[in-house]
């Protein structure tokens, strides 16, 4: 006689309605997933906003602003000079880890992560597309060249001797809390290849998405049978127009996401949940024998 596994070892036993549905998305497989901050803030990267989506903090630094004024610039660099390697060490959690596996089955067909911290690559996610740029880059606006941030930080350390022993409190996207009278004698090195101006090759807040990248997003959407939104309040229209053309286009739409978010009128489903832990649930649950092939091969053989 067969022996019935436990109901912790059973998909979908033990969880709620909208859990289920979550769940049921995510097997379904070639799924867009959109994930935004919430997703990093257990390794150690905080976010933005509140349960209620409000600011946490001051705005963060607007692009117009950067390129018009040395000033914003010199500040930007000396809070970046001690926030850069918060994010440089950060390892993925357990909620990166998930998504590379799901990944690896076969159910998510593209991550497009609102975040700039690199952590999907470095949990092994292959398919990635990264909204607003990456922080690992740096650009000159003059001759297009890139640097690596890491190359770029022992610049600014060369420049700014001694500065390195202070330890200020890490804010979000590579940010750090940092005295403001230190950015007056603040030194920001330029280009070692034409003399202009670098910037961190990321989107900031009064910039625009490059326009391939969305072009990118909405096909994607258009293929997939759902999106799947993790750790974003989607108060930032680059995130939340994507919400919007999948429900256009008759996709299901879900979140998985502790507080309020601007398209909970537009949501099937919402798991008010820690999003990493509640992506780690779902990848104990599978069963050892059909976790272990490939979902592809399950969806022909009927075991999905």
């Amino acid at each position: 006689m067969a022996v019935l596994p436990d109901a912790g070892e059973i998909p979908g036993a033990g969880l709620g309605a909208d859990e289920r549905k979550v769940s049921a998305l995510l097997d379904r497989g070639d799924l867009v997933v959109l994930t935004g901050a919430g997703l990093s803030t257990a390794c150690g990267i905080p976010d933005y906003r509140d349960r209620e989506g409000r600011w946490k903090r001051v705005q963060p630094i607007d692009h117009q602003d950067f390129l018009r004024s040395a000033a914003t610039r010199r500040r930007y660099w000396l809070r970046s000079f001690f926030g850069w390697p918060v994010v440089a060490r950060a390892e993925p959690g357990i909620g990166h880890r998930a998504l590379a596996h799901f990944e690896s089955l076969d159910r998510v067909a593209l991550v497009v992560t609102q975040n700039v911290d690199g952590l999907h690559q470095k949990a092994g996610s292959r398919d990635v597309l990264e909204l607003h740029g990456a922080l690992d880059k740096v650009v000159c606006l003059a001759c297009d060249r890139r640097h690596s941030r890491a190359l770029v930080q022992e610049w600014l350390d060369a420049a700014n001797p001694g500065l390195a022993a202070a330890v200020p409190r890490a804010a979000p996207d590579g940010d750090a809390d940092v005295a403001e009278a230190l950015a007056d004698g603040f030194h920001v090195p330029d280009c070692p290849a034409c003399g202009g101006l670098l910037k961190p090759d990321v989107v900031f807040f009064g910039d625009s998405v490059p326009r391939p990248r969305v072009d990118a997003v909405m096909a994607a959407i258009d293929a997939a049978p759902g999106l799947l939104v993790i750790g974003s309040s989607l108060m930032v229209y680059s995130g939340f127009r994507f919400v919007e053309h999948a429900r256009r286009q008759g996709r299901p739409v879900m979140a998985i996401n502790q507080g309020r978010t601007r398209a909970d009128h537009l949501l099937e489903a919402k798991v008010e949940r820690d999003c990493g832990e509640f992506l780690h649930a779902l990848r104990l649950r599978e069963a050892p024998d059909i976790a272990a092939v490939p979902y592809h091969r399950r969806r022909l053989s009927g075991q999905a």
